[in-house]
């Protein structure tokens, strides 16, 4: 079958003279079928680290101010403003089609109050959704190893710089570093 693999290939130097390995990673299979369980994972995590809960019931808060805000200002006025509920549709209408349903403002109030909806319903929705996915995928950055191993990066990089002091506390922290990853794995491990 030829070469064996190896868990390390070689990638273009940055300088000559460098030696720069890169660990291979595993090539995954083309999945036709929805990866159920993934979706219900990726939920779990968005609702239980990210604002997206917050979020939805601030919108939702939002959503209900200016319907009852709408209702009382047309209720009377607009023949198209029957009930609270057509007051509710048009709020979560107007939030994206900006108004193209059959219930338009008539009053000066219900226009200035449109205007408004106009753009903090679709900052806030929209909001809701840009928050929550920048949120979600700057989890993995936001882990602390991570944050100490970018540290110790810049730390090699400036090593004739540093004093023995801080040379000191730069080898504690990348024992210590090594050492919580050697523990995981060896937790992560199966027994034999």
């Amino acid at each position: 079958m030829g070469e064996e693999e190896k868990p390390f290939e070689r990638i273009p130097p940055i300088r000559p003279g460098d030696e720069v390995l890169r660990r291979r990673r595993k090539r995954h299979k083309l999945r036709v079928a929805p990866n159920v369980p993934r979706f219900f994972r990726f939920l779990k995590d968005a609702f239980s680290r990210t604002p997206l809960l917050q979020m939805v019931i601030a919108l939702g808060c939002l959503i209900l101010a200016f319907s009852a805000g709408f209702y009382f200002v047309e209720h009377g006025t607009n023949p198209a403003m029957g009930n609270f509920g057509d007051a509710l549709f048009w709020t979560i209408v107007s939030m994206q089609t900006m108004g193209s349903i059959g219930i338009h403002p008539i009053t000066g109030a219900g226009h200035t109050l449109t205007a408004i909806w106009a753009f903090v319903g679709t900052a806030t929705f929209w909001g809701v959704i840009i928050a929550t996915v920048t949120a979600y995928f700057m989890l993995p950055r936001r882990r602390p190893s991570t944050e100490i191993a970018a540290t110790i990066q810049y730390n090699l990089e400036k090593l004739d710089d540093l004093s023995v002091d801080e040379l000191e506390v730069l080898k504690g922290a990348t024992d210590r570093l090594i050492e919580v990853r050697m523990e995981r794995l060896r937790r992560e491990a199966p027994t034999k």
